[in-house]
């Protein structure tokens, strides 16, 4: 069992065969995660993937479920990469989970170098931030808002690191989806799904999930919305599907 710091506590995801350790002073995994990490095209087999803005790793624990390839998950805040790093040997992963504590805008070229065959990505959602924000909470800020990395950077680091062919995918807010998909246009990321997430039934949409090929050809496939709550504020079917059924 791996040990425990002030604040931290043990929180199990899905069918609940895999523990997470997060922490209430920064920021916890959301449903936003869970959804990427599900809708992203896995090899099964083998392959090389990474994560990028992982936070405590939810992704790359999610993802090792879905395949047996090779995960690195890359974030700069070293609090949240322990605490990725222990959930990782806490599920035994350490051999196929890497947690990699940097920046995405400092990586060497030799890293950059388009080998992977899928990268994720659930960056800060809000462009800009304020002081109070920053003195309330610095790793939360971090997580939300672009201060230290922009959207933009993450799609172009996105894009050196996949091999042509490469699925690449984020999650975001739809109203930065017009941003995204020229950001994924110029830096060879072709569109090719993309999927609206609603509240509810009749609610416009709050998440966007969007998978781009390197160097892929034009051909966008918008599929049916998903639903998180239904009239009785529970959570539907599709929903259970993913959180739960395994």
């Amino acid at each position: 069992m791996e040990e425990l710091l002030k604040h931290e506590r043990i929180d199990y995801i899905g069918q609940k065969d895999l523990k997470i350790i997060q922490a209430g002073d920064v920021f916890s995994f959301s449903l936003d995660s869970v959804l990427l990490a599900k809708f992203v095209y896995v090899p099964i087999q083998k392959g090389k993937l990474i994560d990028l803005c992982t936070g405590n790793g939810v992704i790359p624990l999610l993802l090792s479920r879905r395949t047996k390839g090779k995960i690195i998950a890359l974030d700069m805040q070293e609090k949240l990469c322990d605490m990725a790093e222990r959930s990782v040997r806490l599920n035994g992963l350490h051999d196929r989970i890497k947690i990699l504590c940097n920046d995405l805008t400092q990586l060497e070229s030799s890293f950059l170098d388009g080998s992977y065959d899928v990268v994720t990505c659930n960056p800060p959602y809000f462009k800009r931030t304020n002081e109070r924000d920053v003195k309330k909470s610095l790793h939360t800020a971090m997580a939300r808002h672009e201060m230290y990395c922009t959207l933009e950077d993450c799609v172009r680091t996105m894009s050196r690191l996949l091999k042509q062919g490469g699925k690449g995918a984020f999650v975001h807010r739809p109203n930065r989806l017009v941003e995204l998909l020229e950001l994924m246009k110029k830096y060879r990321l072709e569109p090719k799904r993309l999927q609206f997430v609603h509240p509810k039934n009749g609610s416009d949409a709050n998440i966007v999930l969007i998978e781009g090929t390197k160097d892929g050809k034009a051909d966008l496939k918008v599929l049916p919305p998903l639903t998180v709550y239904d009239h009785n504020n529970v959570y539907t079917a599709e929903i259970k599907e993913i959180l739960y059924g395994g």
